[in-house]
């Protein structure tokens, strides 16, 4: 299944999320950009909000708000659909953010939300590593928030190596990943007071590549599968529903920063920081349904 191009000439894209229309929102990481953009069906760009910082993950709410993992300014910020700011959250003392990065709801109506780990000052430099990254003090963490009161619920991980894509699976078991390891996890938020950390599986594959790999954004199909980018390794690496690798979908672009599940017809769409673009792939199945909640 060889990949097609949706849009170009976008800067740095991450975040997206597919609208019913055809449309779908992304994130533009690059300096010059800073925002958050709309892709009409065609690939046509509308920005709808400058942040400023460095917008990274996005997910949408029942009522079509637009939910920003901000990593340049260290918060979690929530927009209507004109882009104007409805709330912000920037976490308290110890569990103040850091590197917020991407998120999803769950089927119990609270956010889910990965910080790499470090502030963006000491670890990158435009959109590469600055030397010696892999031996800093890495505190990645995933946290449960009640978007509502906009407060932290649970801290459900920490101490992470640069986490990064989160989703939740068709078994109601939260799954988010570590770019530096290759691993993704699988956490029982749902059953477990204080849920385990479980390795479910590697998308990491053995090559001469000497920079910098890792998984990033990821996504489930009705097929049971996930879907996960891999950085620098120029594909969506498939695992099935062991955690075993099915699959590598080739892509054009090297860079392969997140992927989302069109929502008319079964493509997925990947954005691609390297050359500046979203691709799209035909797929056997369409996304697993992602959980929509409404509050005030």
């Amino acid at each position: 299944m060889a990949s097609r191009l949706f849009a170009t000439g976008i800067g740095a894209p991450e975040g997206p999320v597919c609208l019913p229309d055809g449309s779908m929102y992304v994130t533009e990481m690059s300096a010059s950009t800073l925002c958050v953009t709309r892709l009409d069906s065609r690939g046509n760009r509308r920005v709808v909000r400058t942040t400023g910082g460095r917008p990274n993950g996005l997910t949408t709410d029942g009522h079509g708000r637009i939910w920003i993992a901000e990593a340049g300014l260290r918060a979690l910020i929530c927009i209507d659909e004109s882009g104007n700011e409805i709330r912000r959250m920037q976490g308290e003392g110890a569990d103040r953010f850091l590197f917020p990065n991407d998120l999803c709801f769950g089927p119990n109506g609270l956010l889910y939300m990965t910080d790499s780990g470090m502030a963006a000052e000491d670890f990158i430099n435009g959109q590469a590593f600055v030397d010696g990254y892999m031996d800093l003090d890495w505190d990645g963490r995933v946290y449960e928030i009640d978007p509502a009161a906009m407060k932290v619920v649970r801290v459900l991980d920490r101490k992470i190596r640069f986490t990064n894509g989160i989703a939740f699976g068709p078994d109601d078991h939260l799954y988010a990943n570590a770019s530096f390891t290759g691993e993704i996890y699988r956490y029982d938020v749902l059953g477990e007071a204080a849920p385990k950390r479980v390795v479910f599986g590697n998308v990491l594959q053995p090559d001469a590549n000497p920079d910098f790999k890792g998984p990033d954004g990821m996504a489930f199909g009705t097929d049971g599968r996930l879907y996960c980018t891999v950085y620098n390794q120029k594909n969506v690496t498939v695992l099935d529903r062991r955690g075993e690798v099915a699959d590598r979908l080739i892509l054009d672009g090297p860079q392969p920063t997140n992927c989302a599940f069109a929502l008319e017809g079964k493509k997925l769409r990947v954005t691609e920081v390297g050359k500046g673009q979203v691709e799209e792939i035909d797929m056997p199945c369409e996304g697993l349904p992602l959980h929509l909640p409404k509050f005030a």
